[in-house]
């Protein structure tokens, strides 16, 4: 198995020390990239993919673990898309 299948079956399992910098990979895995922001964007990221889905997730701070509910977020989002 490699590096990403392992980081993605281990982003399914909902894991409470998943970093932003995972998360990150693990949305390109799917196909994501991170929009820029201006100078006034918070912690409130945006992705969007190829067929111009928008996903807004809120990146924590200023521990870069990521929360259980975004975590959530994002499953339902991939479910919902067909990815999962």
């Amino acid at each position: 198995m490699s590096k990403i299948e392992k980081l993605v079956a281990r982003f399914l399992t909902k894991p409470r020390d998943l970093s932003w910098d995972e998360l990150v990979i693990v949305l390109k895995f799917y196909g994501f990239e991170e929009m820029a922001t201006g100078k006034t964007g918070g912690s409130r990221r945006k992705f969007t993919n190829k067929n111009k889905d928008i996903m807004s997730l809120h990146k924590p701070h200023p521990k870069p673990i990521v929360k259980s509910y975004v975590i959530d977020q994002v499953l339902e989002y991939l479910k919902e898309k067909g990815k999962l």
